[in-house]
């Protein structure tokens, strides 16, 4: 059997140092992977002066799967962001952000265990049609949602939850005020939710979402919710066991998967031993799993959703 070839986006920042890390446990637990190393972000600008070569984009699409280091989209008129351009080119419409407490941490908790299921491709984080006026004093963005999108990340949170032995799915929404895309997100819940009847099924508003999360967080098991706010909420999520050093991110397609550091490049400690690598080490388990390397060949183990 063919060794399986992961691609290896070392990053920016603290990037390559935790990325060696990752790497180190793996070879160590006997994973036996071949890596394909390719750049992006600042390191493939000053190599190459593009933030994503053909060659990077090649590797992620022969490959399949991407193991990826946190990456800098310089600030300023021209550059897009990387991670979204990332999700567009290859369709990875379901983010998967869990969060667990791990003892030793200085965390406010020690017992959350909440899963963030993020649409990410739509809805007003994917920057369509933004506009700003010549004279600069007025500017506009566009929110799309389609029932197809709905459907896809809403299905996929309740397969995951099945997967994870998960007993609880909320669909987070602004119903109430974006009548139209948030509206439409939610009635697509409602429908999906019907499929699932062992599952149970609530709904929260965003803003109360945010607020129960805090005080009362294991009210919670799996989120499922739009782009924009499925990037704050899981942010937050992760400030509840430690921060984002404490957090892995999934991004996963049909046809490709990308497991990553969700937190920044921190430049300002680069080189100086002081990252802490957890994040993307556990964006290395995610990857395990995603393979079905997680658990015993003789385990009966429902794959990912895609």
């Amino acid at each position: 059997m063919a060794k399986q070839t992961i691609t290896v986006i070392k990053g920016d920042g603290i990037g390559p140092s935790i990325i060696d890390s990752a790497l180190e446990i793996l070879n160590a637990a006997g994973c036996d992977f071949e890596y394909e190393f390719v750049d992006a972000g600042l390191a493939a600008l000053e190599k190459t002066g593009e933030l994503l070569p053909p060659e990077t984009l090649e590797a992620i699409e022969r490959n399949k799967i991407t193991l990826k280091g946190p990456l800098t989209t310089p600030v300023g008129e021209g550059f897009t962001s990387i991670n979204v351009t990332l999700r567009k080119q290859f369709n990875l419409y379901a983010n998967v952000r869990p969060v667990k407490s791990f003892a030793g941490t200085k965390a406010r908790y020690d017992d959350i265990d909440i899963i963030t299921v993020r649409e990410n491709t739509q809805g007003m984080y994917s920057g369509l049609g933004q506009v700003v006026s010549d004279d600069g004093t007025e500017a506009e963005a566009m929110s799309k949602i389609t029932r197809e999108g709905a459907e896809k990340i809403v299905t996929f949170a309740y397969e995951l939850a099945i997967r994870e032995g998960r007993k609880k799915v909320t669909a987070v929404h602004k119903a109430n005020i974006l009548k139209s895309t948030s509206g439409l997100f939610l009635k697509v819940a409602r429908e999906v939710a019907e499929r699932y009847p062992d599952i149970e099924s609530t709904e929260m508003i965003v803003d109360a979402a945010c607020m129960k999360l805090v005080m009362n967080p294991e009210e919670f098991d799996v989120i499922v919710t739009t782009n924009l706010f499925g990037d704050i909420l899981s942010d937050l999520c992760a400030g509840l066991v430690g921060g984002l050093g404490m957090a892995p991110g999934a991004n996963i397609g049909e046809n490709a998967a990308i497991f990553e550091a969700v937190h920044g490049s921190a430049p300002d400690i680069a080189g100086k031993n002081l990252a802490n690598p957890t994040s993307v080490i556990l964006a290395s388990i995610q990857m395990l799993e995603y393979l079905d390397m997680g658990k015993p060949q003789s385990a009966s183990v429902r794959p990912w959703p895609t």
